[in-house]
């Protein structure tokens, strides 16, 4: 008759039996070997998890509490050795990636030296419409609909009209010796050809602009707005928002840039779109009704009646009996459940809005498997797995939320997409907290790579709460998961203005009212503009501007610091 695991560990430990061990190993080589073979995709690696597995068998054996189950301990020793294969990987990759942007980078730079002195004799060169395509195109980065939009004309031909501007600027650069591929051409005047102007020439605009501004005021005492004001108090706007907005939203969007890298850095993408799936497939599993398994569906019927107990009564309950595993199951798993409402409480920074959405069932659902545990109780890695199963949970319920609203936005504004997420407040069938849709933007979809959504725009996460977590991304028609690209500082500059324009626009007859009750004088800052935004658009839209010009000093605050 065949020993079973744990003799054969016991031979092991006690009289260092190699033929033991190379029996366990013989044994459960094949479960191990195939687990993390499904997990980093390659005989290599999957043999070097195996290696590791065994080898922390070998090391750890004589720590092994009695009665457990060794193919159970294996599997998941496998599980959490292979992702630290595929984050080490994915660390390696990125390194070699930034090396490789890093070179890119430079050949960039050098055929702009190249092209730069002749860059606007060669735009010249081109008819109206052609120049008119490149410069939204290329230099304000718009995209081809809204370039086709400016033409008057359709998305496919803004398309050909821009490649025959590009062909164009390609034969009048190759006739000057500086030859470059269509590719090479775009990125070069993508990236360098509109350069961040002084943040004090604002200012400086700003004032002059006011100074004008308030002798015509004085003057004329008129109060319609002549185009000569409207200058004004879109200048005027700008000044109240500060100068220190864009050097904030500047520091801000590069700390978001890091933290960026530093998740890019702990995933593989050759891997991700297996283990998304995976991982979205069991929460959607978990989160759709109780666990099949007989056994915890006893422990989840007792669970629910000790729940009941507690709730109608103080008094002390019936004590558990110790020789029926259903409720010793089911003791255990609500023990889990208070330890991680308990850790949420004791570290609040590991926690997002979205939790609150989150049912008693689905607390149950992120705890059903047991925590690991070590000799300080439960481990940092155990509570990072069942946190990462809640961030899930917790953002899927949101975006049950969100798809409707952006639906019912659609609908009302002849489908097209918000431009800020505050816009959706209203279609939410339900209110929803201001701190859950602060960790939202509208954002293009090429921010991400991978994206499985139609669409130029989606409502995504500004930031994952942790390394596991990837992005939950939203339009009308579902949800995604995907990787955060580093982001364009053009295009994220492009995008901050784009956010800003509606609100000045909204704000022009406030910024208006204020000066012609101050003698011409324009606001020094939004706040002063409070009590002249008379209806609920205008309300609004000073809100956020006074929120957007807080974040912008708060970025130049913490890069100081």
């Amino acid at each position: 008759m065949s020993e079973n695991d744990l003799d054969l560990l016991g031979a092991f430990l006690r009289d260092q039996s190699q033929d033991a061990f190379t029996a366990l190993v013989q044994r459960h080589l094949g479960l191990v070997y195939s687990a993390a073979l499904r997990q980093v995709r390659s005989p290599q690696f999957a043999e070097e998890v195996a290696q590791s597995v065994f080898t922390d068998l070998a090391r750890n054996a004589a720590g092994l509490k009695p009665g457990t189950i060794l193919t159970a301990w294996l599997y998941q020793v496998t599980r959490r050795t292979a992702i630290d294969v595929v984050r080490r990987e994915a660390r390696r990759q990125s390194r070699e990636r930034v090396a490789s942007e890093l070179n890119a980078m430079n050949a960039l730079a050098d055929d702009w030296t190249q092209i730069e002195p002749l860059l606007d004799e060669a735009m010249q060169s081109l008819d109206e419409a052609e120049r008119t395509a490149i410069l939204l195109r290329y230099f304000e980065n718009k995209s081809l609909r809204e370039v086709g939009e400016a033409l008057g004309t359709t998305d496919d031909a803004a398309r050909k009209r821009v490649t025959r501007a590009v062909d164009c600027l390609r034969s009048f650069f190759a006739r000057r010796g500086k030859t470059l591929g269509a590719s090479g051409l775009v990125a070069v005047i993508s990236a360098n050809a509109v350069q961040s102007a002084p943040v004090g020439l604002v200012v400086t605009i700003s004032n002059a602009a006011a100074l004008t501004g308030s002798t015509i005021v004085a003057t004329t005492k008129a109060i319609a707005m002549t185009t000569a004001q409207k200058v004004l108090i879109a200048s005027s706007l700008a000044c109240a928002i500060g100068a220190g907005i864009y050097e904030g939203i500047q520091a801000s969007d590069l700390r978001k840039q890091v933290v960026v890298l530093q998740q890019q850095q702990a995933l593989l993408a050759g891997q991700n779109a297996q283990l998304t799936d995976e991982r979205d497939a069991a929460v959607r599993r978990l989160a759709g009704g109780p666990a099949t398994e007989a056994q915890l569906n006893r422990a989840a019927a007792e669970l629910a009646k000790l729940r009941g107990d507690i709730a109608r009564s103080k008094a002390v309950t019936a004590p558990v009996d110790e020789n029926d595993p259903a409720q010793v199951a089911a003791k255990a798993w609500l023990t889990r459940v208070k330890q991680l409402k308990a850790y949420l409480v004791q570290h609040p920074e590991k926690s997002i809005p979205e939790v609150q959405f989150v049912t008693d069932q689905d607390w149950l659902s992120v705890t059903k498997a047991v925590f690991e545990t070590d000799g300080n109780g439960v481990t940092a890695a155990a509570y990072r797995h069942a946190l990462s199963l809640l961030y899930d949970m917790a953002k899927i319920k949101f975006s049950q939320k969100a798809i409707p609203a952006l639906k019912s936005y659609e609908l009302t504004h002849n489908g097209q997409f918000p431009t800020d997420v505050l816009q959706l407040k209203v279609h939410f069938t339900e209110p929803v907290d201001e701190a859950v849709l602060q960790r939202y933007a509208v954002m293009p979809r090429s921010t991400f790579e991978g994206v499985r959504l139609a669409g130029d725009s989606v409502l995504a996460e500004i930031a994952s709460p942790d390394m596991d977590t990837l992005r939950y991304v939203m339009t009308a028609n579902g949800s995604d998961r995907v990787l955060f690209q580093q982001p364009d500082p053009k295009q994220v500059t492009a995008q901050k203005q784009a956010q800003l324009q509606p609100l000045i626009e909204t704000l022009m007859p406030v910024a208006a009212s204020y000066a012609a009750a101050h003698e011409g004088r324009p606001p020094a800052n939004p706040e002063q503009m409070t009590e002249y935004a008379t209806t609920g658009e205008q309300q609004t839209a000073l809100k956020r501007l006074i929120e957007i010009r807080k974040e912008a000093a708060s970025g130049i605050s913490d890069q100081v610091k």
